[in-house]
């Protein structure tokens, strides 16, 4: 309980000092994370990413999912933020990164993410930099991956059907606020 108290104080910290980059105030549910996750097969995956850490609410539900030998990238651009993952995520399978999500080529290489799980608050964004970090998305996902988002309203919708050739969603109210959960697959080929 003091844990989950002290995370809301620095997701709350965290969004003070940069209210776009944060876009939420209090971390995501337990609920909306598994109701999230259970779009995608974390089980079966060899390597996840995860975009917008923050304080682990998405971290620890992957890592309970994941197979033994399975890899999870976990970016988070603010510093203090991916300080405290590093510290409480000692887990091998774990590699944190602090920096912006439209940088993931730089950290994964060749590889290709089984499944890719977005908290990024995409509608608080700059237009430019959302784009960028939109764009991003498809290259990163092996052919049959999954990306995941949640977001707190369905303005994306359209961008992420402009990306995706499919794009699935539902609403899971036990979140303050309701959360919109999308499931997005293959790429939109020209």
């Amino acid at each position: 309980m003091l844990q989950q108290l002290t995370d809301r104080l620095r997701f709350l910290g965290a969004f003070v000092a940069n209210p776009r980059q944060v876009g939420a105030v209090l971390p995501t549910s337990r609920t909306a994370v598994r109701d999230m996750l259970d779009l995608a097969d974390v089980p079966g995956a060899n390597l996840v990413v995860e975009l917008g850490a923050g304080t682990g609410a998405q971290t620890q539900e992957i890592l309970a999912r994941m197979k033994p030998g399975a890899r999870l990238v976990t970016l988070e651009i603010d510093p203090r933020l991916a300080k405290l993952l590093d510290e409480r995520f000692d887990d091998p399978r774990v590699q944190v990164v602090c920096d912006s999500a439209e940088n993931l080529d730089a950290h994964l290489g060749d590889a290709k993410a089984d499944v890719l799980v977005s908290a990024l608050p995409y509608t608080s964004l700059e237009h430019r930099l959302r784009q960028r970090i939109l764009d991003v998305l498809p290259g990163a996902l092996a052919a049959d991956g999954t990306v995941v988002v949640i977001q707190y309203s369905p303005l994306m919708l359209a961008d992420f059907r402009r990306r995706f050739a499919t794009v699935t969603y539902r609403i899971t109210p036990w979140n303050v606020p309701p959360a919109w959960l999308f499931s997005c697959r293959g790429p939109v080929v020209d």
